[in-house]
């Protein structure tokens, strides 16, 4: 009996109970290692459904797992073409490379939860929500996703009247809430940690969810743009609403002076400002910054040591789309 319980306890700590192997390809797919939780979550789903884990929260709570969790679906062995680019897949229109997509939701807002790293060989720093049709903000919802769903579902439940979805509904929350406390992971919206990372953010940036950039004891690493948020997003305006090209080329002049401070602050190693300006850029969603953006944030991301964001954005910008996001889709 001894025997069998350590087998089962050290098996336990290993990803919960996923082979090694799925979990390996899993994280190979995207070059990003998953927190343990991520794992959790789909042994969770599994009980709920044995069948089809990946669903197990659409019909009551309308959440669906997707991204790294269609690789332990197997979804990716069916799929027709064989160079599936994950760094797109369930990238939203406004997911900065720092956003990867585990659960969407209500399709006609793009509602979608996801990862959020700083740094791409780290661990995430929490989960963050987006509804790509309202625009580029990105929510804090937790530090692991069984607090994000939490919250999910605490909404929900005070908008389902009917007696029968809500009951339904009450018994996911239990599970879900007892599970979580099993596995000693924090239900709080915010906790110690994220509020530890606020600490580091040198500016929120136009999604709301702070960009961090190593900063020494002598103030180097970011410098601030010489424009508010405000000021910049009126700039962003007069650029895509200019009624002639002459009249755009005019419109950009700030964004050209801009650069060029950028190009001041990258040679001080002021890294942070360019990643602000390209992100802010990115986040204002127009065509119109693509090539700027292009321009600023491959580089910020190779300076701060972050080369696969730098594939990522630069794929992006490629292929940016509003619809048709997975990439499995047979």
């Amino acid at each position: 009996m001894s025997e069998k319980n350590g087998a089962v306890k050290k098996r336990r700590s290993n990803q919960a109970d996923i082979p090694d192997s799925l979990c390996q390809e899993a994280e190979t797919c995207y070059q990003l290692r998953l927190p343990e939780d991520f794992y959790q979550f789909w042994k969770f789903c599994e009980e709920l459904d044995p069948e089809k884990p990946s669903d197990a929260l659409v019909s009551s709570v309308g959440l669906k797992l997707v991204g790294p969790y269609d690789i332990l679906a197997g979804k990716h062995k069916k799929a027709k073409s064989a160079d599936v680019n994950f760094n797109l897949h369930w990238r939203f229109f406004y997911d900065p490379p720092e956003f990867q997509t585990i659960l969407v939701g209500d399709s006609r807002t793009q509602y979608h939860m996801g990862y959020f790293r700083d740094v791409p060989d780290e661990m995430p720093v929490w989960v963050g929500a987006n509804e790509a049709k309202k625009g580029c903000v990105i929510s804090q919802v937790g530090d692991n996703v069984f607090a994000a769903v939490k919250l999910f579902l605490s909404k929900k439940l005070k908008e389902v009247a009917d007696k029968k979805k809500n009951a339904v509904l009450r018994d996911i929350d239990e599970k879900l809430t007892r599970t979580a406390k099993e596995l000693g992971y924090s239900l709080e919206q915010k906790t110690l940690k994220m509020k530890q990372r606020d600490k580091k953010v040198v500016t929120k940036a136009f999604h709301g969810a702070g960009l961090v950039v190593p900063v020494d004891k002598n103030d180097v690493g970011y410098r601030e743009l010489p424009e508010t948020n405000a000021n910049l997003k009126k700039i962003c305006k007069a650029i895509v609403d200019a009624p002639t090209d002459e009249e755009r080329v005019k419109a950009f002049a700030p964004i050209q002076e801009m650069l060029t401070f950028v190009q001041f602050a990258n040679d001080e190693c002021d890294y942070g400002m360019g990643y602000e300006l390209g992100m802010d850029l990115f986040c204002y969603g127009s065509h119109y910054f693509h090539k700027t953006v292009g321009q600023l944030l491959p580089l910020a991301y190779t300076l701060l040591k972050r080369s696969l964001f730098a594939e990522i954005i630069e794929q992006h910008l490629g292929s940016r789309r509003e619809e048709d996001l997975d990439q499995l889709e047979p």
